[in-house]
């Protein structure tokens, strides 16, 4: 209960976002021969959201008008299906033009409260509640990820702890390359809850890319967590996180025996940085001499014999140079979706309303654009989906996050052949769409 249907969404989801003006779309769209070639030509640039069926082309239907937005909408028939194309200056469910609201749903990445964007945009806060709900019924990974193969091989996966009316429940949370790729709720920080919440994410890759497995995951030592992804992923590589052993003996230690803490720090680190395997192994052994030795507290002494114990688990992110030994990335992604949560004061309503909350707020955070000075620093990506796709279909964020979000981001694998484009600087404003 709660958790998003990807299999209802693949087989409910029938509107088709496209980048268009809305000079161009009003001048085209009564027309149905001038707007064949609009569509036309978006298959050409982007067929990635169409259904794989486009290849065996389609049929121009009727034409129905938004009550809310007064808007003519032209639906096609592809493999006998009925779809809508919505263009990107309109909002999911025709709720708002898109160049209207960005500016408050960019605000809520600073997690403004409702009523404040109600102050000073306009409506209701429930309409801004609904608004950012919605986006929360699209597929994260496909949404995000526009290339199947672009997919991160390596990743993080941790559990946020909040509250829904009180009660505990965990937010299971996977990203990759500096984006957030999964947000479900857990009832508990049990295996099958866990194995549960994960699973969404395995179902949105796999409907992008059926064969997809990542290489490596990091995690900390939770055995449910553990068990969770070699059920989802058999033959995934489990890396535990070097970053936690230094951060219990921190947190016990740094006070307390602040003389001596420094120094143990300094040698757990550079075992960190030992270039190979062997070094790897002989550096944590002569720590755990040394320790022994100097008669170390056990606050310091105990985690660092468990790291020798289990180096095992440590020591394989060696045969994969591209895995996170540390959980620095998710780490630094969870710090905001704690900040998001406790500006919220948690959950208030059902599993299902918790789902598509932190949904849409992922979303948001992986379509928002950075500050200008990181920008600059990333060469020109505004984002951090932008960033991970080296590519954007348009100028603005929201228009971008709603043209990746065609079909519910929920594409059939293997289907249409990705494209790609030649010239790695090109963008939608290069285009007269």
């Amino acid at each position: 209960m709660g958790k998003v249907d990807t299999k209802s969404a693949t087989r409910n989801n029938r509107i088709i976002c496209l980048p268009f003006s809305q000079e161009v779309y009003n001048a085209n769209i009564k027309n149905p021969i001038d707007f064949r070639k609009c569509i036309n030509e978006r298959i050409e640039l982007f067929p990635e959201l169409f259904p794989p069926e486009i290849t065996e082309g389609y049929l121009m239907k009727d034409i129905y008008h938004s009550i809310k937005q007064s808007v003519p909408i032209r639906r096609i028939e592809i493999a006998g299906i009925s779809y809508s194309i919505r263009p990107s200056f309109l909002m999911p469910y025709m709720t708002g033009i898109t160049d209207e609201t960005e500016k408050a749903l960019f605000m809520r990445k600073f997690n403004v409260p409702f009523w404040a964007l109600s102050y000073v945009f306009g409506k209701d806060p429930m309409y801004w509640y609904r608004m950012e709900q919605s986006l929360g019924r699209n597929s994260i990974v496909g949404t995000t990820i526009r290339n199947p193969d672009g997919i991160p091989q390596h990743l993080g996966a941790d559990e946020k702890h909040t509250r829904i009316l009180g009660d505990k429940v965990y937010v299971a949370t996977t990203v990759g390359n500096e984006c957030i790729l999964g947000a479900s709720i857990a009832k508990d920080a049990g295996e099958q809850s866990l194995q549960d919440a994960y699973q969404v994410f395995k179902n949105e890759t796999q409907c992008l890319k059926s064969a997809y497995t990542p290489t490596t995951v990091n995690m900390d030592w939770w055995k449910a967590t553990r068990n969770a992804w070699k059920f989802l992923f058999s033959s995934v590589v489990i890396i535990c996180c070097f970053l936690h052993v230094f951060i219990k003996i921190r947190d016990r230690a740094k006070k307390k025996y602040k003389d001596i803490f420094d120094e143990a720090a300094s040698k757990l680190w550079d075992c960190y940085h030992a270039e190979n395997k062997i070094a790897f192994s002989q550096r944590i052994r002569r720590l755990v001499e040394w320790c022994k030795k100097n008669n170390m507290p056990s606050v310091i002494a105990n985690p660092i014999k468990k790291l020798r114990q289990n180096i095992a688990a440590y020591r394989v992110a060696y045969d994969h140079p591209k895995a996170h030994r540390t959980s620095n990335m998710i780490d630094r992604l969870m710090q905001r979706m704690d900040r998001h949560l406790f500006s919220t004061q948690y959950f208030h309503g059902s599993i299902a309303a918790a789902e598509l909350s932190i949904r849409g707020w992922t979303l948001i955070q992986n379509f928002a654009p950075y500050n200008p000075r990181t920008v600059r620093k990333l060469n020109g990506f505004k984002s951090p989906a932008e960033r991970l796709n080296q590519f954007r279909y348009h100028d603005n964020w929201l228009h971008n996050l709603c043209i990746s979000a065609s079909l519910g981001g929920y594409r059939g694998p293997n289907g249409i052949r990705f494209f790609s484009i030649k010239n790695p600087s090109y963008r939608i404003n290069s285009v007269t769409l």
